[in-house]
């Protein structure tokens, strides 16, 4: 076994940190850590919060934080924020949100950039996620950066995905329309302290009425005030009652096994496309391209005689 995953598996909190440190700079280790952890899950409750901005996403992950703790669970973050196309960085601004639990041995909080991947998440969030379980946290959340109608990733990582949106926040067909709606497990009503709480409350019980979902489980609607602390344990609640149907329906394997069969294309993918782009550096279908000598469609089709995927 790799020396970090060990150390990873004994609560080393410093060869957690190290280790996705190695997944994001795409250390030459990562894949003989991950095939080490793989077996080493703890099965712990990996639930997405996700939602437009604005929608308070960081202060309620922050106060449900808080609500965790005092049940005495361990709890591991992962808050992406979205990467600058100009400059390349980002703000990470969830450290702000939740900088009372960084002297918390129970808490450990990774923010990490987008860096041009689309979907919500950042491109390694799905592996930071398999290290946190084999570290040994009791709860995994994980925290999507604003997200608009098809930034849908966060259904392949959670186990539960809670969608959070607010009262008056305008059409609400708009944040409805295919998608968000369908991978939702369960609606979070934040800043419910505003007006027009039970207008969103019929809009969305009318639209769950439309959309295709799991004959035996429709998804229930918590509110809360996240700068009240109030709600927490109704979202705890109604996160632990999907597990339990995950559980009792069989669903929950099903999902797991559909998501380890799109990341071994995942993974294909990513090393495939890291391998060509370092053999075709210097190909001369570059020049070509530049001085306009043949068009795209033939410089690909000629990358992929190379590979000679018909073998």
């Amino acid at each position: 076994m790799h020396d970090l995953a060990n150390k990873i598996i004994k609560k080393d909190v410093r060869a957690l940190a190290r280790g996705i440190s190695f997944l994001e700079n795409d250390h030459p280790d990562k894949l003989s850590i991950l095939k080490d952890l793989h077996a080493e899950g703890k099965g712990a409750h990996i639930i997405g919060i996700t939602g437009s901005p604005g929608a308070g996403k960081s202060s309620l992950v922050n106060r449900f934080i808080q609500y965790l703790r005092s049940k005495k669970l361990t709890v591991g973050i992962v808050a992406v924020d979205p990467t600058s196309p100009f400059s390349g960085g980002a703000l990470l601004g969830d450290r702000v949100r939740m900088a009372e639990h960084f002297t918390d041995p129970g808490v450990y909080i990774r923010s990490m950039g987008t860096r041009g991947s689309l979907g919500g998440l950042a491109r390694t969030t799905k592996e930071t996620v398999r290290m946190m379980d084999a570290y040994g946290f009791d709860v995994i959340l994980v925290e999507t950066v604003g997200v608009g109608q098809s930034e849908l990733d966060i259904m392949k990582v959670a186990d539960t995905t809670a969608v959070v949106l607010n009262p008056g926040s305008g059409d609400v067909v708009q944040v409805f329309k295919a998608g968000i709606m369908e991978i939702a497990d369960l609606f979070i009503i934040n800043k419910a302290d505003l007006p027009g709480v039970s207008k969103l409350m019929t809009e969305i019980e009318g639209m769950l009425d439309l959309v295709k979902h799991d004959a035996d489980y429709r998804p229930p609607i918590a509110q809360t005030i996240s700068t009240q602390n109030k709600g927490m344990e109704d979202v705890w609640d109604l996160a632990c009652k999907h597990l339990q149907y995950l559980q009792d329906s069989g669903e929950g394997e099903r999902k797991k096994t559909r998501i380890l069969q799109d990341e071994v294309l995942e993974v294909v993918h990513y090393e495939l496309m890291k391998k060509i782009e370092q053999q075709q550096q210097d190909g001369d279908w570059r020049e070509q391209i530049e001085r306009r000598k043949i068009d795209p469609y033939t410089a690909a089709a000629s990358i992929l005689s190379e590979l000679d995927l018909d073998r």
